[in-house]
């Protein structure tokens, strides 16, 4: 059984009811949301520790976190602090994309440790031990792609991203119309590379159902990716791109008939006049499935502040009616982030995630957002840390230049705004 063949038979799983719980909803409402596929719970049955996260419509938006070994830098126990760290800093999920050494044992740690769903692109092993074992990636085979998928799932991953829409037909598209970037995801790549030198269709793609069986069998989450994503604002919402996503669309339904829960992946480099477009156009095409969207970046020029751009994108896609934000890190584009670089991005996308649920109405948003101007108004700075999105900064500026009086801080000391007319102003 799975999530979604559960919801479809009238069954309220002990996972919905978490979820339920969490995000202050009906359950039994929860229930029909993912029976007519618009909410996911990823949720691998042999994750042994996962506290379960929904995502979709009517929920709060969600934040991933991304982690993970290179072939440059490899440090298992890093990788390891980098999850702790995005936990710690309100991740809702996180994904391990290791291509450096022991794939394997790197997933495995990560799962035992984590309370998050994981997730995983499983293509990148496929091609990783392929190009070990045999010299280079035109030498990867479907059997190859499928027993890594298997094998990430039988060890607890809870979704996984896979490049199901990137087609013969819409690289022929890509080429005939031209882009600047061409292709910039790197599982996209990889299958595109296979494609063109073998002149055959997509694995992913030519055995969609080979797919669907095995996330049937562990309940894993199928995160159809985005491929042929732009990487840049002139790519943006081009032919290449909206063929991918039309044929995700067509992969959703048969991934539904097969009770296999499905999310769809999204841009990338945007500018903000085309982000709502995008938006729209997903939600049609696919059925309202959930949109977990990386970014979207709103220039090509914020390198080294490339999480502020992904933040100011992803705040406008989230009230536009994107559900899950992919987070950007400050080395985005750059080099392989940091923990703290890890830490900074989660927490301004955590900040356009929860902005993006005020503008849509999200009462627990609101509520908080109520309080915190409450505790402002009261001078009450103990809540005011604890309603902070990174409580630990907050604390550290007040900590690190305390003022003369208690009260206040050092912006206006005893001119305090709210302190001078506090007593006129009683309630």
């Amino acid at each position: 059984m799975t999530q979604l063949k559960d919801a479809r038979s009238g069954v309220v799983t002990p996972e919905m009811v978490k979820v339920a719980e969490y995000e202050q909803v009906n359950v039994d409402w929860l229930r029909e949301q993912m029976a007519c596929g618009r909410v996911v719970i990823p949720a691998n049955r042999r994750h042994a520790r996962l506290v379960p996260c929904g995502i979709g419509e009517g929920l709060q938006v969600k934040v991933n976190s991304n982690i993970g070994t290179s072939s440059d830098r490899a440090i298992p126990e890093e990788e390891l602090e980098k999850l702790r760290v995005s936990i710690e800093a309100g991740a809702d999920t996180v994904m391990d994309l290791s291509t450096g050494e022991d794939i394997d044992g790197s997933r495995k740690s990560i799962l035992a440790e984590s309370t998050v769903a994981i997730g995983t692109v499983p293509i990148y092993q496929a091609i990783v031990e392929t190009v070990e074992e045999k010299g280079a990636l035109i030498y990867l085979d479907s059997d190859k792609i499928f027993e890594v998928i298997e094998k990430q799932a039988r060890d607890g991953v809870d979704f996984i991203t896979v490049h199901c829409g990137l087609t013969s037909a819409a690289l022929e598209l890509l080429k005939n119309q031209g882009r600047i970037t061409n292709i910039v995801s790197r599982g996209g790549s990889f299958l595109a590379t296979w494609m063109l030198h073998h002149g055959r269709e997509n694995p992913f793609y030519a055995e969609y159902d080979r797919l669907l069986e095995i996330a049937e069998k562990y309940d894993v989450t199928l995160s159809l990716g985005d491929g042929l994503r732009p990487g840049c604002l002139a790519d943006a919402t081009d032919r290449a791109q909206i063929h991918e996503l039309m044929t995700l669309g067509d992969l959703t339904r048969r991934a539904w008939e097969k009770d296999v829960q499905v999310m769809i992946e999204g841009p990338g480099h945007v500018p903000l006049d085309q982000i709502e477009t995008n938006i729209i156009l997903q939600k049609k095409m696919c059925n309202h499935a959930p949109f977990y969207v990386l970014g979207p970046l709103v220039t090509d020029i914020a390198a080294g502040y490339d999480h502020v751009a992904c933040a100011i994108g992803g705040a406008l896609a989230g009230a536009a009616g994107a559900d899950y934000l992919c987070y950007v890190t400050p080395a985005e584009h750059l080099c392989l982030p940091s923990v703290s670089d890890v830490r900074e991005g989660v927490v301004v996308t955590k900040i356009a995630a929860h902005a993006a649920d005020i503008a849509k109405g999200n009462k627990p948003a609101i509520e908080r957002d109520r309080q915190m101007a409450v505790a402002r108004r009261n001078l009450d700075w103990e809540t005011q840390m604890k309603l902070a999105i990174d409580p630990k900064k907050a604390r550290g500026y007040r900590e690190q230049n305390p003022p003369e009086e208690d009260d206040v801080c050092t912006m206006c000391g005893k001119y305090c705004a709210i302190k001078q007319v506090k007593e006129y102003f009683r309630n």
